[in-house]
Formats: structure tokens, C-alpha cells, sequence
């Protein structure tokens, strides 16, 4: 049996979202953003999806919310984790 490529955590990206949004590329080289993810998402529950629509339509505002906070929680935490200021 095979797992669907389909299928993926939804908290990662929502990590790339905030990564692209705050330039990360053009602070940080490919291997610590790399490194950086790896943190990041190791301290993020996992939410497996299937399609993004699902997300859209079903996800309640205050849990997107709540979601969004964690990634930036957990992106502050591990830029601290990993020494940069």
C-alpha cells in the first residue's frame, strides 16, 4: 500500500507562508532554513490533509488563528533555539 502524494501535514505551509512572507531567503542560507523548518515543525502537531479547499472551507477562523500563532510561537522559539536574533 502507498500513502497518496496527496496527502501532507498542513502546518508546513503554513511555516513556508510565514517564511516567505518575512524574506527568510534573503536572511538565511538554504541549509539553516532547512535546519530551521526541521525545528520548527518537530515542536507543531501534525494536521494531515488532503486538499488545501478542505482547509478553506471547514477550517473555523479562531483555529486558523490558533494555528497561525503556533507557527509563529514555534518559528521564534526555534530562530532563539539556534542562536539568531
Amino acid at each position: 500500500m502507498k500513502i497518496s502524494d496527496d496527502i501532507h501535514n498542513y502546518y508546513e505551509k503554513l511555516v513556508v507562508q510565514h517564511f516567505v512572507k518575512a524574506r527568510f531567503d534573503d536572511k538565511y542560507n538554504e541549509d539553516f532554513i532547512a535546519d530551521l523548518t526541521c525545528v520548527v515543525l518537530n515542536q507543531l502537531p501534525t494536521r494531515y490533509i488532503r486538499h488545501e479547499v478542505d482547509m478553506a472551507f471547514y477550517l473555523p477562523p479562531s483555529e486558523r488563528f490558533e494555528m497561525e500563532s503556533k507557527v509563529k510561537k514555534a518559528i521564534a522559539d526555534a530562530l532563539e533555539f539556534m542562536h539568531v536574533n
